[in-house]
């Protein structure tokens, strides 16, 4: 049975320039989450890897809902669906939280990680109960699953790690992912 229903999927994710190795799964993402009518939650940027899923989202079919923050409201996408201009960044991770059904965390730097930690302490502590999905594009998040999984068999985590996140190969996995844990 194929999924009916539109979600709002969080992306958290870079907005560097670059490479093709990350430019195109995530151009090949964007589309699937578009065409399947999906809305696109994200940083608001209008530069690099955020543009890119952004442009095809939104060349797809799909909306485009951003969240950006005062001092980076000057690069926010003009042409999205919604924007939001949070005070600061914990509001923007908060208001990006409050306006998903589920989250993917794609490659990035430290905001990124950043944005994927506390949205997974907080499913930890059971103040949301929203799929997270780490895209693992290139194998970007090896070492991070074998940190987390350190974690886990060492007792750090109080919840099996495949309760917090699951870690998908590519955008086609991460859709079924996402679209079979609402289902």
């Amino acid at each position: 049975m194929a999924y009916r229903e539109a979600m709002n999927i969080c992306v958290f994710l870079s907005a560097a320039d670059l490479s093709e190795r990350y430019t195109a799964p995530a151009r090949e993402f964007a589309g699937l989450l578009g065409k399947a009518g999906h809305t696109l939650v994200w940083g608001g940027s209008d530069t690099g890897l955020m543009k890119v899923v952004a442009d095809g989202v939104q060349e797809a079919g799909g909306r485009l809902v951003g969240v950006s923050v005062d001092f980076l409201a000057a690069k926010a996408r003009p042409n999205a669906d919604e924007m939001t201009i949070a005070g600061d960044l914990a509001e923007r991770k908060a208001l990006l939280l409050a306006k998903s059904d589920a989250i993917v965390v794609m490659v990035g730097g430290t905001g990124t990680l950043d944005e994927a930690t506390e949205i997974l302490e907080l499913k930890k502590h059971g103040k949301h109960t929203k799929p997270v999905v780490l895209l693992n594009t290139a194998g970007f998040y090896d070492g991070l699953k074998v940190q987390f999984q350190r974690m886990e068999d060492e007792g750090f985590l109080p919840r099996p790690l495949a309760d917090l996140a699951f870690f998908a190969e590519d955008g086609a996995e991460a859709l079924s992912y996402l679209e079979s844990a609402l289902r």
